[in-house]
């Protein structure tokens, strides 16, 4: 007599578009830059704390065990070092959207989410900060679904 086995259901069904996504992140990037407004932070380069989370549609896309064929995280990561170390910026929404279009540059790149946090501005915070997402054509097919808080 054949036993029947009760599956749980998932929690969390994936959507059916983001059954078919890639999610490519830098976690916890801390670059040392020249940012913010005020007189005492233009005097001294601070440290901020950037993550970034790009969504990349795989569509059937064969890798091949190539880096040529996936969106190489170490690029990212050079680009957003170089965008650091270009002078000085007032605003972290302004490094933010630099560093989304850095991401989004890689057509094959269609969500950037990316949070800037300065580390060193308020003594009773550990960080204060922005967080955006940027889209690339056609952005309202790919969203992000479940996914946990960039910390």
């Amino acid at each position: 007599m054949a036993r029947s086995v009760v599956q749980p259901l998932p929690l969390h069904p994936p959507a059916p578009e983001a059954a078919t996504v890639r999610r490519v992140f830098v976690r916890d990037l801390v670059v040392t830059t020249r940012i913010g407004v005020y007189r005492r932070e233009k005097k001294a380069p601070q440290q901020v704390r950037i993550n970034i989370e790009m969504l990349v549609p795989e569509n059937g896309r064969v890798l091949n065990d190539r880096l040529a064929n996936v969106v190489d995280y170490e690029a990212i990561v050079t680009g957003v070092r170089a965008l650091a170390a270009d002078g000085h910026v007032n605003l972290v929404e302004t490094l933010a959207e630099r560093i989304a279009a850095l991401c989004l540059r890689d057509r094959r790149v269609r969500t950037a989410r990316v949070r800037v946090e300065k580390l060193e501005v308020l003594p009773d915070a550990a960080s204060v900060g922005v967080e955006i997402e940027r889209h690339n054509a056609p952005a309202q097919t790919i969203r992000f679904v479940h996914s946990p808080p960039v910390r």
